[in-house]
């Protein structure tokens, strides 16, 4: 008999248990007001962020344009170089935003380990702390 491994998905244990696959991007221009989209090849195992200036940025799980992300303070702001959070969190994407009050471009990166879990199997991230 044949042994049958399950499938990765966002309820299988192993999924998470394994190291996961290295992803590293980032910006050195990003301006104030303005805001980036990180989509992931695969859901999120752990997601860090670094900032590498003096400048501050917004890491947040939707995006600034509905404005409830700003207005009712759903983001993590690392406000001094080398100042950093990490998210043990799955998702399908980030966003990094620098206020509108940033005297000059912030430079940070982006850090994540993945899962082999595509993200079609992701569901929204939205609700309490997120988008209400």
């Amino acid at each position: 008999m044949a042994t049958k491994w399950p499938e990765p998905g966002l309820a299988n244990v192993g999924s998470y248990q394994v190291a996961g696959q290295p992803y590293v991007s980032g910006s050195t221009s990003l301006a104030a007001a303005q805001e980036l989209k990180f989509a992931f090849p695969y859901v999120t195992k752990t997601v860090t962020v670094v900032n590498h200036s003096t400048y501050a940025v917004r890491v947040h799980f939707n995006s600034t344009s509905s404005g409830a992300v700003v207005q009712h303070v759903h983001y993590v702001e690392l406000d001094s170089d080398e100042d950093s959070y990490t998210f043990n969190a799955k998702c399908k994407e980030i966003y990094v935003s620098a206020p509108s009050g940033n005297g000059g471009a912030a430079d940070f990166r982006v850090v994540a380990e993945l899962t082999s879990i595509p993200t079609t199997s992701m569901y929204p991230l939205t609700g309490s702390g997120l988008t209400d």
